[in-house]
Parts: structure tokens; C-alpha cells; sequence
């Protein structure tokens, strides 16, 4: 009896076993493709002439600014100015201990006085070529090494302009050593600040239409409603592989100095009218997770997808930039939220 239920335990087991084997394998699964076809507007893209009005915001720099210091170190025996001082080109900003231009001063009369006799005797045949010549030379070397002090011994202001650092008395010795906020070396910061300018950088794109002479208009916020008149002045010769911008210069006339650097501003440039494909900004759309745009265009009942780059907006339109498209191209402006590239379309008036 016990054997008996033993053996039907097994032949069911056995059974159970190869039913299992013989169940069909699952099938996998395929997505069936997308046979919608959306319905969706279209829009003939047109080109038109707009103002290139562009605006930027930069700091206020000086004109002209100069960290002044004697080219070698030496004791200051006076300065003249102060923190806000104005100087006019030529005034006198500081003194330096004299001793060795006075050195210099008796080694020049005395390489002076000694070529003038070489010269007469030169002259007279009396002397070598070779003889004159180092005569001549010792002179020249005198004379550059007293010119050489006296510019270093008498500081004066290279440009009108104003006091804006200041960082040594009377008496002091200047050492040479790095003292201004830019690194460098000085006895007195001085600042033209009128004109003033501004420095900013520009689209590549902008590259072939800015020139000197153009106009700006730039405001501060500080002088709300008021704005100040200025012009490119330099326009730099590289564009930077790293931001694909250049330089541009502006110059701001100043004449009240009611500006000064360090300000906030903004600055507007009128580039000129281009003729630039325009379009509704709800045709643009942005890929998720990214700065990418992109638009579809209705080609032959399919909408393909057409990476583009923004340019300039107007209200509720905006400037387009893409090689992949052309004036006539059908862009989608409705239904489009939906459409992948290469989706099935049908366009509806």
C-alpha cells in the first residue's frame, strides 16, 4: 500500500513536468509603429527687414588709466597731489631725491665738454676718426642717462585727468614693489574719465556689419530716464574660438562727468537693417532638458524636425538661424506638440 501511493506521487510529479515542457515560449512583445496621422497649420516662411537693435550691459571703465611711478626705485622727496586732485597734462605730480641726476648732470658737461674739444680737434685733423667717435659716444650716453632722469626725477601727469590713488607721502622711499589693485607698481593712480568707455562682447554674426563711427546709446540706472550719447571706436581684429564673440570699444563723451567708472550701464547699438527669416515664437520649440530649439517643417505630408539658433526677438516673433532652411519652407505653427521627426501630417487650413 505504502509503495503503491509512492509511485503515484511520481507519475504525477512526472506529469506535471512535461506539461510544463510543452507550454509554448512566451512571445515577445513589439511595439506596433505610429500610424497617427496629426493634423496640424502651416506657415510659408518669409523673409523680412528688421532693425538690428541689440543691447548689452557692461561696466564703466576710464578712458585712460595710468598706475605713474619712476622707472627705478629711489626716496619720494615731495608729491603735489592728493585723492581727487584734477591734473592737467604737464602738471607737476611728484619729486624725486635729485643726487644722482646731479651726477649725472657733471658726467654730461663733462662728456660735453670733452666732445666739443674732440670735434675742433677732428676737424682739424688733428685727432683719429676712432678718437672722435668714442668722444662722441661717451657725449650721447651722458646725455641719455640725464634725459633718462630728469623724466624719472620729475613726475608729470601724461593726460588730463584725476588723482585716484595715492599710495605714498613725501619723504617715503618707493621700493618697486606690485601696490595697485591691477598688480602693478605706483606712486599715484591717474584716471581720464572724460571721455569715458565701455568694452563688450559681440555675436560673431554681428562681425560683418560693425564698424567704427557707429552710434550708441547707453543709460545708467542711477540716472533713470536719462541717457548718454557715444560711438564704437575700436572694434577688435580676432573673434575668440572659445565664445565666438569679439571686442568692441565704445566711447562716451562726458563732458559733465556725471558718469564715472565702475558704473553700471547699458548700452543699445542700431547695427542697420538685415533682411532675416522671421517666425511665430510658438513655432520654436525647446528640446527638454536642454538650450536646444528646434521647429518642424510639413515636407510631402511628413514633419521633419530642424534644429535652428534663436536671434533677435520681436514681441511675439523671433529671428530664426538655421542652414537647413530657406524662404518658401512650410513651417508647422499648430499641432506640433505631438509630432516626432518623421511623423505623418496632414495640413489643415
Amino acid at each position: 500500500m505504502k509503495n503503491s501511493r509512492i509511485l503515484s506521487v511520481l507519475i504525477l510529479a512526472a506529469s506535471l513536468a512535461i506539461s510544463c515542457s510543452q507550454k509554448p515560449a512566451a512571445e515577445k512583445t513589439v511595439s506596433a509603429p505610429d500610424t497617427t496621422v496629426y493634423r496640424v497649420k502651416t506657415i510659408a516662411l518669409e523673409k523680412q527687414k528688421i532693425s538690428q537693435n541689440i543691447e548689452y550691459t557692461a561696466s564703466l571703465l576710464p578712458y585712460e588709466e595710468i598706475h605713474y611711478a619712476p622707472a627705478s626705485p629711489g626716496r619720494i622727496e615731495s608729491i603735489n597731489v592728493e585723492v581727487g586732485t584734477r591734473v592737467s597734462k604737464g602738471t607737476v605730480i611728484a619729486r624725486m631725491e635729485r643726487t644722482q641726476l646731479m651726477q649725472a648732470n657733471e658726467q654730461y658737461e663733462s662728456a660735453r665738454s670733452n666732445f666739443e674739444r674732440m670735434d675742433t680737434l677732428f676737424k682739424l685733423n688733428s685727432i683719429s676718426e676712432q678718437q672722435f667717435e668714442a668722444a662722441k659716444t661717451q657725449y650721447e650716453l651722458a646725455k641719455s642717462n640725464v634725459d633718462f632722469l630728469n623724466r624719472n626725477t620729475t613726475l608729470v601727469s601724461p593726460i588730463n585727468g584725476i588723482v585716484t590713488g595715492k599710495y605714498y607721502e613725501s619723504g617715503e622711499l618707493y621700493s618697486g614693489a606690485p601696490n595697485t589693485s591691477a598688480g602693478k607698481a605706483a606712486v599715484v593712480t591717474l584716471m581720464q574719465i572724460n571721455p569715458l568707455k565701455l568694452i563688450v562682447n559681440m555675436s560673431e554674426k554681428y562681425y560683418p556689419v560693425t564698424k567704427k563711427g557707429v552710434k550708441a546709446t547707453i543709460t545708467v540706472d542711477i540716472f533713470p530716464g536719462k541717457t548718454f550719447k557715444g560711438e564704437i571706436s575700436q572694434v577688435y581684429p580676432t573673434i575668440s574660438p572659445d565664445t565666438r564673440t569679439f571686442p568692441v570699444e565704445i566711447v562716451i563723451s562726458n563732458p559733465n562727468e556725471v558718469l564715472r567708472p565702475g558704473m553700471f550701464a547699458r548700452v543699445a547699438l542700431n547695427l542697420g537693417e538685415i533682411d532675416a527669416l522671421i517666425l511665430p515664437a510658438i513655432a520654436v520649440q525647446k528640446q527638454e532638458g536642454t538650450n536646444d530649439r528646434f521647429i518642424f517643417l510639413a515636407e510631402n505630408n511628413t514633419a521633419r524636425k530642424v534644429p535652428v539658433e534663436i536671434g533677435t526677438r520681436y514681441d511675439d516673433k523671433l529671428e530664426v538661424i538655421s542652414g537647413e532652411i530657406k524662404e518658401g519652407d512650410q513651417v508647422i505653427i499648430a499641432g506640433q506638440e505631438k509630432l516626432m521627426d518623421q511623423s505623418s501630417i496632414t495640413v489643415v487650413l
